[in-house]
């Protein structure tokens, strides 16, 4: 189920979403915030990972052999 919610925006970023919606970048402004949240989403991954990969690296990390090893 899909739910709304309303933002404010200077004008300056509210032209900058018209203009890529009305460039045929997105469908509808909604898209282009759900783009963005995708986006945000997406980075936050690759930092986890990044981070995780900086661990193993320091021999912070743990390498599990099974779900046991969780524990």
């Amino acid at each position: 189920m899909r739910q709304s919610i309303s933002i404010s925006l200077p004008p300056d970023l509210k032209r900058f979403v018209d203009r890529s919606v009305k460039a045929g970048r997105y469908s509808t402004t909604s898209e282009f915030i759900r783009d963005l949240i995708r986006r945000q989403q997406k980075e936050r991954v690759i930092d986890d990972l990044l981070q995780s990969e900086l661990e193993m690296k320091s021999g912070k990390g743990k390498i599990l052999r099974s779900l046991k090893s969780l524990r």
